[in-house]
């Protein structure tokens, strides 16, 4: 199939909700993390992958080196693989974030016209 949904409840409720394997994605990787008001994650650096971070919901703050900086509601944070960070869920509400890793770069514009008939 050629698409996928789901939803943050239908991945289920614990703190690391996997996206990729829920919606049949191999080209990325891709996950939510809830955490609760006062929630640090765990200090952590990757090998290989960049990772992307979308504040869906709540602030976080992100613990980088030589900066601290707190994001909300729509907010993006990239960090290289080798970069460590951790993320602190701050403030009275569920932190909510999308996070996108990948490695090997963007592989530039490759959109093509659709036919409008096609769709639903």
């Amino acid at each position: 199939m050629g698409y996928a949904f789901s939803s943050l409840e239908e991945l289920g409720d614990d703190v690391f909700r996997k996206i990729r394997p829920a919606l049949g994605i191999t080209a990325f990787g891709a996950n939510a993390v809830v955490l609760a008001p006062g929630v640090e994650s765990r200090p952590h650096s990757h090998e290989q992958q960049d990772e992307l971070y979308f504040v869906h919901r709540g602030r976080a703050r992100f613990r980088l080196p030589g900066e601290t900086r707190e994001l909300g509601p729509g907010g993006l944070c990239h960090v290289e693989a080798s970069t460590p960070r951790q993320i602190v869920s701050v403030g009275d509400d569920d932190l909510v974030l999308v996070v996108v890793g990948a490695k090997d770069g963007y592989v530039g514009r490759d959109g093509q016209p659709a036919d409008p008939s096609r769709l639903g």
